[in-house]
């Protein structure tokens, strides 16, 4: 009988936990739905904010950067990316500057500053003599943001300005030996080219 009063309480114990378990389901549940709303509510705001930027962007050359900023080739100053045809672009929005990419334009590709001097700098008198736009080669040699999603920005509106070009056939990168600038421009649909002593160069396919 015992046994029987036993198996009985543990029945109607077990039941009365059921039972307020799915109250207790039930009355958070409204709640945990609220909250996940919420939340997707604030994350499509934020990405909308993301995507206006982006859409309200435009690429212009400047005549002048923050060389400070430049994480990779900060020793270059404004005289050298402004000579022999070299140019410096920055996506613009909002009066301000989020990204930047600086180019040479030669005919060879270059494995190292020095080379991307001389390169250029040759481009340049040839073009001058032959009267004629300077170089095949479209040659980024830095490129960093300060806002996100500006690099990939970059990147795409520079391609399609080389792409509408009639004169450069090539985009080529003159980047640091780093992981990071490899997962850039793989993710950003570049191909390694080839490896140097201390640097690597990514192609970005304009045909």
């Amino acid at each position: 009988m015992k046994q029987i009063f036993k198996n009985v309480r543990e029945k109607l114990v077990a039941k009365y936990l059921d039972s307020n378990s799915s109250k207790n389901t039930k009355k958070f549940k409204p709640r945990f739905k609220a909250r996940i709303r919420k939340n997707k509510q604030i994350l499509g705001r934020n990405i909308n904010s993301l995507f206006d930027w982006i859409k309200g962007a435009e690429l212009v050359e400047l005549k002048k950067c923050n060389t400070n900023e430049d994480p990779v080739r900060p020793e270059l100053d404004n005289v050298f990316r402004r000579s022999y045809g070299r140019k410096i672009y920055g996506v613009k929005y909002g009066g301000e500057i989020h990204a930047v990419m600086c180019f040479a334009y030669t005919n060879q590709i270059p494995k190292d500053i020095d080379e991307l001097d001389k390169f250029s700098h040759d481009a340049y008198l040839q073009s001058a003599q032959r009267d004629q736009n300077i170089g095949k080669i479209a040659i980024a040699y830095t490129v960093w943001s300060k806002k996100k999603g500006g690099g990939k920005l970059i990147v795409k509106e520079v391609f399609k300005k080389i792409k509408k070009s009639n004169h450069l056939n090539r985009l080529v990168t003159l980047s640091p030996l780093t992981e990071m600038a490899k997962k850039f421009h793989s993710r950003n649909g570049a191909k390694l080219l080839q490896i140097n002593e201390t640097t690597q160069n990514f192609e970005y396919k304009i045909l």
